[in-house]
């Protein structure tokens, strides 16, 4: 896990997919859904699928799962895909990593916690509802507001909330590059869903672990 880092920062910023929820069981049911409405996609939506791409920008998901389609079609896909995940995550949710609640209470009392992603709009809305862990957040940024790269994002959550020391914990390389460009120091969980072999000042095992590192 590493050496702690306790009293080093005054603030925590979150990746969603692969660090605090794992959703894509559901969302593979939603884009099956969704792509069962349109006659233009023969393919089966698989929750290694999802896996796959959790943690791009929104569009580029679609760009990398359908190459084949015109952009007309792979826009159309995308919005229909969009709607059913939002349907079907705000009934289904996703499963909450173990000790979610117990270690986001603790960091809430010592740090201020955020919430940067690349999903689409509505989706970290949807966790903080199905989790009732709102209260624990002082604020979230998404690609789906305005477009922006991740890196943007958390710059916008440092500035917006005039944070001094702040670090980031997510669980993709693309996470660590963002974090790196953001001037982020990044923290790594390595249960997620991706692999980052260098550059993090400490890696995680399990969510519970921040209590002892931070």
């Amino acid at each position: 896990m590493g050496t702690s880092l306790k009293n080093k920062f005054d603030s925590i910023i979150f990746d969603l997919d692969g660090t605090l929820w794992d959703s894509t069981g559901n969302v593979a049911v939603a884009w099956q859904t969704a792509m069962d409405q349109v006659d233009y996609v023969d393919e089966v939506m698989t929750r290694e699928r999802v896996r796959s791409i959790t943690g791009m920008a929104y569009n580029f998901i679609f760009d990398k799962l359908f190459p084949e389609l015109n952009y007309e079609r792979r826009t159309e896909l995308m919005s229909i895909c969009a709607k059913s995940e939002l349907e079907i995550l705000h009934t289904e949710g996703g499963e909450l990593y173990p000790s979610l609640d117990e270690t986001l209470g603790y960091l809430a009392g010592k740090y201020k916690l955020f919430i940067v992603s690349n999903c689409q709009s509505g989706y970290i809305e949807v966790f903080l509802k199905i989790s009732q862990m709102e209260h624990y957040f002082m604020g979230h940024q998404c690609y789906g507001t305005k477009g922006n790269p991740k890196a943007e994002n958390i710059k916008d959550i440092v500035n917006n909330h005039q944070l001094t020391a702040p670090v980031y914990v997510g669980d993709t390389m693309g996470d660590y590059d963002s974090a790196t460009k953001a001037g982020v120091p990044f923290i790594f969980a390595n249960y997620g869903f991706g692999l980052v072999e260098n550059g993090q000042i400490a890696t995680i095992s399990t969510f519970s672990d921040l209590v002892d590192l931070l």
